[in-house]
């Protein structure tokens, strides 16, 4: 199997499935010719044409809009937002259109398209290209929204939001878009829009997240053991629809939860995973459920460090029900 990194995993699944399926087509800023700010798409132009990657005005209402025409349509559409940052003019066509069309519709019309967009920060990039947002797309019916983190998942993800008859948000997570390559592989390869993975089995201690957390949750579970506490790192890879019955297990061997998410902590996506806990699995608490997440403020610039969630906080947290 090819190693690839996580922008490779990207062109590779769009690759394979524009060239088994005609109706997928591409769309966004600069995804042609320059193959996207982050070349995800790089080299699909030459080989598919322009009737299949499209470039698009500055627009990204236009390229939502254009999108869901293009599914209900009978098309396959991809549609890159540069940044999630960007995303909020095209807010009203993704949770008032696409996330409503098949209940709207009574079953007769879905929306099968995916909207790319990559989020998050650790690239110096300030608070207008560092937002975690995917809180707001998964208070809406109607939406999947997935988050990979590692390159194998990337593209068998993407290659099942690609062929979901609903509409999907994949959201990528910048900061380890090159961080790491691993044996990614080839073909007919897809991974269940419904399943989380079991990144390390650990006994006392259970830790969530998704994204670049996951491997932020992956070092601080290598510390924790250095003190002898075996944290189990869960990925939840989709955020909707949720793997609930990965978090309940995991939650019934330890007894201990810790979330972990980018975005503020207020109404965070941890949030969600802290009431499943309490609802379903509160006798088998030894201790609270904590949260390390962002700060309730705009992303900063040259404070990054200190408002994106590191492995010494988690640890904190790991430390902290441990002692409880």
């Amino acid at each position: 199997m090819p190693m690839m990194n996580i922008v490779q995993a990207v062109n590779s699944a769009l690759r394979e499935e524009m060239r088994r399926d005609e109706r997928v087509v591409v769309l966004g800023e600069d995804v042609g010719r320059n193959g996207g700010v982050f070349r995800c798409t790089e080299g699909l132009l030459d080989e598919f044409g322009p009737k299949r990657v499209m470039d698009t005005p500055l627009a990204e209402s236009a390229i939502t809009g254009a999108a869901i025409g293009m599914a209900l349509k009978g098309l396959r559409p991809v549609a890159e937002i540069q940044f999630l940052d960007f995303i909020y003019p095209a807010f009203d066509q993704i949770v008032n259109e696409a996330a409503k069309m098949r209940y709207r519709s009574g079953g007769t019309y879905s929306v099968p398209m995916v909207i790319r967009a990559p989020f998050g920060g650790g690239i110096k990039g300030g608070l207008y290209h560092s937002q975690s947002s995917e809180t707001y797309f998964c208070h809406t019916p109607g939406l999947k929204v997935v988050v990979p983190s590692t390159p194998a998942d990337t593209k068998g993800l993407l290659i099942s939001s690609i062929r979901d008859p609903d509409p999907v948000m994949f959201l990528e997570p910048k900061r380890i878009y090159r961080a790491f390559k691993e044996e990614v592989p080839e073909g007919d390869y897809t991974v269940p829009l419904s399943s989380a993975a079991v990144r390390r089995e650990g006994k006392d201690v259970s830790v969530f997240s998704y994204g670049y957390m996951s491997r932020v949750c992956l070092d601080a579970a290598a510390k924790a053991a250095e003190k002898g506490w075996d944290a189990e790192v869960v990925d939840l890879r989709t955020l909707v629809p949720l793997d609930v019955d990965a978090v309940l297990k995991s939650v019934k061997k330890t007894g201990r939860v810790v979330v972990v998410y980018e975005a503020p902590k207020f109404l965070g996506y941890g949030a969600e995973i802290a009431a499943i806990v309490a609802e379903k699995a509160v006798e088998y608490l030894r201790g609270p459920v904590i949260r390390v997440a962002g700060l309730d403020t705009p992303f900063p610039y040259t404070l990054e460090g200190l408002y994106m969630p590191g492995a010494d906080q988690v640890l904190a947290a790991i430390e902290k029900l441990m002692a409880y």
